[in-house]
């Protein structure tokens, strides 16, 4: 009987050590800290992130809408960017009501800086459609660019929880600087 034998050694396992405690918004802030270690790429972020998330924000919003006779005045403000606040503010507060509170605040700016790129619109100024889609695609390619600048880009890539996790975590950087505990 034939035995087969491994070339590769055995590598003793990485010790981990997980708190009980330790709610899961700590650990998604871990483990994407942990995959953003590149200080070009961690400036990128700072300055991309909050770009990508209103350029797409106003992409949404500019998604047709339906005519809703019972929203009577508000059909206009009542659209598919409304579904993704509600989301996303359901989702951040299960993580931390801290940061969707936060979160809440931002997403009403960004409402309010799309309302005046439409009047912009309306006034003779360039679509805010394509405002959007000219601020989406360099942050998301410069994004991209950080991310490969990463040890870890190639086992992790691009990928939608990083995507969510990065507005709330560039967020809990700024509260833990203003000692806010969230």
């Amino acid at each position: 009987m034939a035995t087969k034998t491994s070339n590769t050694k055995n590598k003793p396992a990485a010790k981990t050590t997980v708190n009980i405690d330790e709610r899961p918004v700590d650990r998604y802030f871990r483990e994407y800290a942990a995959g953003h270690q590149d200080p070009v790429n961690i400036g990128i972020h700072y300055f991309c992130i909050p770009l990508l998330a209103f350029s797409l924000f106003g992409l949404i919003w500019a998604i047709p809408f339906p005519h809703l006779p019972f929203l009577g005045i508000y059909n206009g403000y009542f659209n598919w960017a409304s579904f993704v606040i509600a989301i996303a503010i359901y989702y951040y507060l299960r993580l931390s009501p801290i940061i969707s509170y936060f979160i809440l605040f931002i997403l009403l700016g960004f409402s309010y800086g799309i309302m005046e790129l439409i009047t912009w619109q309306q006034t003779g100024g360039p679509a805010m459609p394509a405002l959007c889609l000219s601020i989406f695609i360099p942050s998301l390619s410069a994004l991209l660019i950080g991310n490969s600048r990463e040890n870890t880009y190639a086992q992790n890539r691009l990928n939608i929880k990083s995507l969510i996790i990065a507005p709330a975590y560039l967020l809990n950087q700024l509260l833990n600087k203003l000692r806010i505990k969230n």
